[in-house]
């Protein structure tokens, strides 16, 4: 029996339906939008306005993406599902150095203290804190999927230690893993690390590669078995080719299984309800319909809903 933890409860596979793959539905005010104030994404009335337009378009699943400690609030998350319909994914793991000061505790723990750490998240309940203070409160709202981060640089020591506590998860309790690249850069890298570290590679994505251009590139990352993530379609400058759209073309006849789908919307100038464009409902509508003009429109089953669905359910024992 298999199933996809949501911040609900968990569900059958087959309840998944339309998934978007990879968003961030909540940012609360953290150290990651200092830097980046359009990140800030905590307004639950605005967040489900927009959820509940990407349910009324046929929308069911999506997987927010902002791991332990740089602005999760997996409280928000739960109420813009219980007020939307919207099944939400949450995540624990952590993410790119840069969204963390440098005194933060992921450099002080152990891969032992982040492995029980991660477990827990997964296990027994998020934090309602979000382990910001020394006093952890345990909510009923678990985590469903582990993210990781590279990025620009090659992966570090620090970073495999991450990816160690991450695998280590991942075998324990099932939890599909999720990990960003930076313009899809050392995604092969991390598909080799995964595999010597035993992780089921069918359970694991690699996001934001369409931002590498690179089709032999994208051929032997997909020839591992790791599934990967696109969500640049919307990103791409009018006028110029669109790469998210040709990455698909060129690679959905061999690799039809492999390939799911998001947004990664983090700035709140794409969300309609706070002012911006596309809006979230731009997968269901926009890019619908270019897969359509393009000939692309027998996969949209499998991007949207069998491989994400596959991808997302925990697995009993590795």
């Amino acid at each position: 029996m298999t199933f996809i933890r949501t911040v609900l409860g968990d569900i059958p596979p087959a309840q998944a339906g339309i998934t978007y793959a990879h968003e961030h539905l909540i940012i609360e005010e953290s150290f990651p939008t200092l830097a980046n104030p359009d990140f800030q994404l905590n307004d639950v009335d605005k967040v489900s306005a927009e959820l509940s337009q990407v349910y009324a378009a046929g929308g069911r699943t999506m997987v927010d993406t902002m791991p332990a400690n740089c602005g999760r609030n997996v409280l928000k998350l739960a109420e813009v599902s219980r007020r939307t319909g919207i099944q939400i994914v949450a995540p624990t793991g952590i993410h790119l150095e840069q969204y963390y000061p440098l005194s933060h505790w992921r450099y002080q723990y152990s891969e032992d203290q982040l492995t029980r750490l991660f477990i827990a998240d997964v296990e027994e309940g998020i934090d309602r804190n979000d382990y910001n203070g020394p006093v952890v409160e345990r909510t009923p709202h678990k985590a469903g999927m582990i993210k990781l981060a590279t990025g620009d640089d090659l992966i570090s020591p620090h970073q495999e230690l991450i990816f160690r506590a991450v695998v280590n998860t991942h075998r324990d309790t099932g939890v599909p893993i999720l990990t960003h690249s930076n313009a899809g850069r050392h995604a092969l890298a991390q598909a080799e690390l995964f595999a010597k570290l035993g992780a089921d590679l069918c359970h694991v994505v690699i996001s934001h590669v369409d931002r590498c251009q690179d089709v032999t590139y994208h051929r032997e990352i997909l020839k591992t078995g790791i599934r990967v993530e696109f969500d640049s379609a919307f990103r791409w400058k009018k006028g110029e080719e669109n790469g998210t759209y040709r990455l698909l073309e060129t690679l959905l006849p061999d690799f039809p299984d492999q390939i799911t789908v998001g947004m990664d919307a983090a700035r709140n100038t794409y969300w309609r309800s706070y002012g911006g464009s596309p809006g979230l409902t731009y997968l269901l509508t926009t890019f619908r319909d270019e897969l359509d003009r393009r000939g692309l429109i027998e996969y949209w089953h499998r991007l949207m809903i069998d491989n994400p669905t596959a991808l997302y359910s925990f697995i009993k024992s590795l």
